[in-house]
């Protein structure tokens, strides 16, 4: 992904932080990466409101002390299932603005919310595990939820709470471009901050203190072998953030409860927007 010059001097500047600090202690240095990591670089920026959000239900939540905003459409003719639509990393609710409509027509009820760090919501920091929380405490508030629709990191934070919600076989899980795998994630990560290998040692056994879960805990691979839950799995050749190859072995081994949609040139972004694909959600959904 290109970065534009503003990105490139302010990846400069935190580097040139972090590696003066790892020379000192490389623990204080993956602490101060990992507040990084989870930092999302524009979930704070001026939004325009899609119209349709207009007809929406303002709601929220407090979890861990922050307010977690979002949005409820109630369907004029309820089919009297829930659908939580999940946005990923630097996104927000809005975003997912058309899938509403039709997913209003086939009777689903909405809800919406943006993440901690992003949007209207509270907070600084956002990773899988305090997503994944926030995800099972908006199903307790507003679900249960028949359904989840998950872009990028909220895919694998989508995942990861499926695995933990009662009779998940009546349940279906959607997955666009998911973090499949946060090895990958960490790698990229230490690419574009090349850290020395004791800050990077360091960055993974801080993230296994936080999680008390080794790193392979956070792979939607792993997850969809634990589930029973109806999936589809919607994935592009061309995406850089979240890369075709980690998903290409599960395509292969074609699991029987995973429907798997690829695609060519939509990428990690234009994918959940593409028409098609919103009416594939929306069939999947509805069958």
């Amino acid at each position: 992904m290109k970065m534009k010059l503003a990105q490139r001097l302010l990846v400069r500047y935190y580097l040139t932080k972090l590696k003066a600090i790892a020379m000192v202690s490389p623990r204080r240095a993956a602490e101060k990466a990992f507040e990084l990591f989870c930092t999302p670089y524009d979930g704070r920026s001026a939004k325009k409101i899609p119209p349709v959000f207009h007809k929406a239900e303002k709601i929220s939540f407090r979890f861990n002390e922050i307010t977690v905003t979002g949005f409820r459409f109630r369907p004029s003719h309820p089919n009297h299932k829930k659908v939580l639509i999940v946005h990923g990393f630097s996104s927000n609710a809005y975003k997912f603005e058309k899938y509403v409509t039709p997913l209003l027509k086939e009777g689903f009820e909405l809800v919406l919310f943006d993440a901690p760090a992003h949007g209207a919501s509270g907070g600084k920091l956002i990773n899988a595990m305090i997503y994944k929380n926030v995800l099972l405490a908006a199903e307790k508030k507003f679900g249960p939820f028949y359904s989840m629709i998950a872009h990028s990191l909220g895919g694998l934070a989508a995942s990861l709470a499926f695995e933990e919600l009662p009779e998940m076989e009546k349940r279906k899980l959607v997955l666009i471009a998911p973090a499949t795998e946060t090895t990958t994630a960490v790698s990229n990560f230490f690419r574009m901050f090349p850290l020395d290998e004791n800050t990077r040692e360091a960055f993974v056994r801080l993230i296994e203190e936080i999680a008390e879960k080794n790193i392979s805990y956070f792979s939607v691979s792993r997850v969809i072998k634990n589930i029973e839950a109806p999936v589809l799995w919607i994935h592009d050749k061309q995406d850089t953030i979240c890369p075709y190859k980690d998903v290409q072995p599960l395509v292969d081994w074609q699991p029987s409860h995973v429907q798997f949609i690829v695609t060519e040139q939509l990428g990690h972004s234009r994918i959940y927007k593409d028409n098609a694909i919103v009416s594939a959600v929306t069939r999947f959904l509805a069958k």
